[in-house]
């Protein structure tokens, strides 16, 4: 992607527990010869040990999103779906370094992500929140209040593909945000994607999760339709040259 024609984008995938150490993951996975010929052809093995080191020494989580977690937990929500705290801290300070002021987010569950992005903007800056599940995001609501953010984000209820066709054809939002996170369902990335081409000013940031799928988009043997959809979706965005 070239920032100088349009929106640049960034793909994130977050670690959720060790990676088995097999003698696979060792194993180069490009066959250029030149890239082969820098002798980078194996990869540090990261399981739960080495991983809860790097958290214990780079991850600085605010009580607040501590709270957010365990309410989660709490309420009986899978929490798995919240974004990991080092990923969120990561996006967080691209918010920072990148003067973000304006973000899209889709997909919202119950917050994790936008209380983080929120606390990163300015005072004057603006998050519009979009998910179609009003339980999850009623936990949202209490922690954007929480945070002391709730004026710094917006949130809009319904099917993300109508929310997002609504900010382009009738609000005229076009080139307007700075950033885009995409973590919603996965059948609809693609859609989501090409509207936020659309919201996205050049040189900004879309952030899309969950692109490698804990590792299943590289398994052939798995068919299933989210898995499809990612390997799809992941496949057009290698050959997008916007």
């Amino acid at each position: 992607m070239d920032p100088s024609t349009h929106a640049s984008v960034s793909a994130s995938s977050s670690l959720t527990g060790a990676v088995p150490t097999d003698e696979r993951y060792l194993r180069p996975v490009v066959q250029n010869p030149k890239l082969l010929a820098t002798k980078r052809t194996q990869f540090l093995p990261v399981d739960a040990r080495l991983h809860e080191y790097v958290l214990a020494n780079s991850l600085r989580q605010p009580e607040v999103l501590t709270r957010l977690l365990d309410a989660t937990v709490d309420a009986g929500f899978p929490a798995v779906m919240a974004t990991a705290p080092d990923q969120a801290q990561l996006m967080a300070q691209l918010v920072k370094f990148g003067q973000v002021k304006r973000i899209v987010e889709v997909g919202v569950f119950t917050g994790y992500s936008s209380v983080a992005l929120a606390m990163a903007l300015p005072s004057d800056g603006m998050l519009i929140a979009l998910d179609i599940n009003p339980t999850w995001t009623e936990v949202a609501r209490r922690f954007w209040k929480e945070a002391g953010v709730e004026d710094k984000v917006e949130l809009r209820l319904g099917a993300a593909v109508d929310s997002l066709d609504h900010l382009i054809n009738v609000e005229k939002a076009q080139d307007s945000f700075d950033m885009a996170f995409i973590d919603a369902d996965k059948l609809n990335y693609y859609a989501y994607y090409e509207r936020l081409l659309q919201l996205v000013r050049v040189g900004g940031l879309i952030l899309v999760d969950n692109v490698l799928w804990s590792g299943a988009v590289a398994d052939p043997s798995d068919k299933t339709a989210e898995t499809e959809a990612l390997r799809e979706f992941n496949a057009k965005l290698h050959k997008d040259d916007r």
